[in-house]
């Protein structure tokens, strides 16, 4: 059996006829996909798809698009695809070149050439430096787009890789530099070394020249587990390690010791999101924390000496207080300071503070950006390596990206950032407007979304409405430009949707949208599709939804929830069989965010949401496509491929695409993204009659329903 040749478990349901679907690389089950995919592009292909995908793709090989950069040591590095070099370039310049209107490169890897002469289907995966000499670096490499990926160490001298060097066969997990000569190494290559997730369950010692099967294990967790990971702070005057075991989705142990091992856990709260640097450590609970008789709101975020902690104090400083529609989004260190991301109502607010053994000190960033879309981020991929500058991309929904650098070390007042680079504009967003509305879900909560379109209100509108809604990650309105092309530029509407299930609000937003409350998810929207219907912007037919992964499985909710409020739906990646997705590739991950359906009283709630379980003939369900990848070893393909089919026996208009790469995404170069894009887009516009020759020759096409509700109730 091969590193992906997944095969249906033992333990399988008898009553699932479509259990051989699951098979991902079984004869019969790519015979079906072929043959389903090419009717699908029979149905949805054609020339608007062909102007569509050649559109899209022109604007994914923008010459002038911004190259995203990490510095690390004197050079930024950039991995760079276009039109020539679809699989791509791995180069650097420094920042002086890069700030140039047309920076020289230097080219290290040309991806393209590689995969030719290895005949390997090599994707990208990026690259760990060694921080000291910089003169080695550890490639990994993807076939085909699998999150299992090669690892192969290259030599930046003579740019070629080390035959004996720190190699290592395709598995998922990855490498952290100890040493020019030590890696720590996290994998699941190896007998018993995976957990049942498919994550590392060791963190091994891999001295150069040894092999890596057998290096010492230093730390290592049951196979219950997530995973475990390990990586050097190198902002510690000695040597530190933090060991990382990740329990549940959510909740995680840590430990600090060094290269022999753990030495002692760390006192926080398994479910708190944390970052140190030198001796501070800043920490947000996800939950309320008393802690040396102080209690700590959740989504606070509190500081502290860690040496001080590591001794017995408990008198944490607290620097962020949430409120009402106030909610931390991100926090870490540069040199020494800690830079704060909030949103006050879904608005970017940013705080830096400066620890001292007095008190820390707090500065507002008022210079940086504070309307649309804005994220700081680190500059340098290693933490000690700081100084001071960071990276802002600015962006809302009508208006490209620009990529800005920031000074924190510059004396005060600190000046505005510098534009380093902006995206040009994709498409033509003359007359539309903005704008953010609230819908009520069914237990009264207020749900936010954001609305891009023509200023005059059609009422029969064709809209195009997405979100994601789990994990607690927020979605926030960005400049879209490949819905920009295909909807807004041709007069349609757009929708971004803050469901619950996300983080814009904090904790409560996420928890209200987990486990049980996916439902309630769900609904919220659902809310916002008839919302649209009331402010009198669309019509039912005329709302087309689309979601991957977690908002793959929202969107097979809402054709078996809520069908009559859409007119087509966009279906990728998606989660839809609830009962197996645990026994499913990465599924064990994710039983903290839907819950575990081996246990009755979870089942109970997930089966109201297992889609493919809810399916029923003589439903007013609208036509859907659902489409994932061969190569997806994150979400099971197996799952669309089992509800496709069971929709089809049922007689509704579902379809199906599964293109052989990309893993869990929608291309491996930026030719097979457009395709994907440009079919999902055609059959949405086509289906809600927005392209009315193409909806004809669908409906000519199509089987007709075999069953009504009259008949089976």
């Amino acid at each position: 059996m091969t590193a992906f040749d997944f095969r249906p478990t033992l333990d399988a349901p008898d009553d699932d006829p479509y259990l051989w679907l699951e098979n991902v690389e079984g004869e019969r089950a790519l015979a079906w996909t072929a043959s389903q995919s090419a009717r699908t592009l029979g149905y949805f292909g054609g020339t608007q798809f062909d102007r569509d995908r050649d559109a899209l793709t022109a604007i994914f090989d923008h010459p002038d698009r911004i190259p995203l950069i990490t510095r690390r040591g004197q050079y930024l590095y950039n991995f760079w695809q276009d039109a020539r070099n679809p699989r791509g370039l791995w180069r650097r310049t420094t920042l002086a070149g890069y700030m140039k209107a047309e920076p020289q490169w230097e080219l290290l890897l040309d991806l393209d050439a590689l995969a030719a002469s290895d005949r390997e289907d090599w994707i990208w995966g990026g690259a760990s430096l060694e921080p000291e000499r910089r003169e080695r670096a550890v490639l990994r490499l993807s076939r085909g787009g699998s999150d299992a990926v090669v690892h192969r160490e290259f030599d930046l001298a003579s740019l070629s890789f080390v035959a004996d060097g720190f190699n290592l066969a395709e598995a998922k997990g990855g490498v952290n530099w100890l040493d020019p000569d030590t890696l720590l190494l996290s994998s699941a290559l190896g007998y018993g070394m995976a957990t049942r997730s498919g994550h590392a369950r060791t963190v091994r010692l891999w001295k150069r020249g040894a092999d890596p099967l057998t290096a010492p294990v230093i730390f290592e967790t049951g196979s219950e587990s997530l995973g475990v990971s390990c990586h050097l702070d190198r902002t510690a005057e000695s040597e530190r390690l933090w060991f990382i075991e990740q329990t549940a989705f959510f909740e995680e142990t840590v430990r600090i010791g060094d290269r022999s091992g753990p030495m002692m856990q760390v006192d926080l709260p398994r479910d708190a999101k944390w970052n140190g640097f030198s001796d501070w450590l800043a920490v947000k609970p996800r939950k309320s924390w008393t802690v040396g008789g102080t209690p700590h709101r959740a989504d606070a975020l509190v500081g502290i000496s860690l040496s001080s902690f590591i001794a017995g104090e408990r008198s944490f400083v607290t620097l962020f207080e949430p409120g009402a529609r106030r909610f931390l989004q991100s926090f870490f260190w540069n040199n020494g300071k800690l830079i704060i991301s909030y949103l006050v109502n879904l608005v970017p607010r940013f705080e830096m503070w400066i620890p001292g053994r007095q008190q820390w000190t707090r500065q507002a960033l008022d210079a940086v950006p504070a309307e649309g879309t804005v994220h700081l981020c680190p500059l340098d991929a290693e933490q000690h390596e700081t100084n001071g500058e960071v990276l802002v991309s600015a962006q809302d929904p009508i208006t490209p990206p620009q990529l800005l650098l920031f000074d924190l070390d510059a004396a005060p007042p600190l000046g505005a950032p510098v534009v380093l680079k902006r995206n040009p504009q994709n498409f033509d967003a003359s007359g539309l407007v903005v704008t953010r509305h609230e819908a009520v879900s069914t237990d009264g909560e207020m749900i936010p979304y954001t609305q891009v379109g023509p200023a005059n209100r059609s009422g029969d509108a064709p809209v195009h409405l997405t979100t994601d809604g789990g994990f607690g990650t927020s979605l926030l309105p960005y400049c879209n430009s490949l819905i920009g092309k295909l909807w807004l530029e041709r007069g349609g509407t757009c929708v971004v949707a803050n469901i619950r299930g996300g983080g814009e609000f904090g904790t409560r937003w996420h928890e209200d949208g987990r486990r049980q409350g996916k439902r309630l998810a769900h609904d919220d929207f659902a809310a916002i599709a008839a919302d649209l219907v009331r402010r009198g912007i669309a019509q039912p037919r005329r709302i087309a939804a689309e979601g991957g992964s977690n908002g793959g499985l929202l969107i097979a909710n809402m054709l078996t929830r809520y069908p009559e409020r859409f007119g087509a739906l966009f279906c990728t990646m998606p989660l839809v069989d609830m009962r197996r997705y645990t026994k499913l590739l990465a599924g064990a991950n994710w039983i903290d965010e839907y819950g575990d359906p081996d246990k009755p009283e979870d089942w109970t709630f997930l089966k109201e949401i297992s889609a493919y379980h809810a399916a029923m003939p003589g439903e007013p369900y609208p036509p859907i496509l659902i489409a994932t990848s061969t190569r997806d070893d994150r979400v099971h393909p197996g799952h669309a491929r089992k509800m496709a089919a069971k929709l089809q026996a049922l007689g509704y208009s579902a379809y199906f695409y599964e293109p052989s790469t990309s893993g869990h995404g929608h291309g491996k170069d930026h030719r097979e993204r457009a395709a994907f894009t440009a079919l999902g887009n055609n059959f949405l516009r086509s289906t809600i009659g927005w392209q009315a020759d193409c909806l004809r020759q669908a409906a000519e096409t199509q089987p007709k329903q075999r069953f009504n509700k009259s008949e089976h109730g």
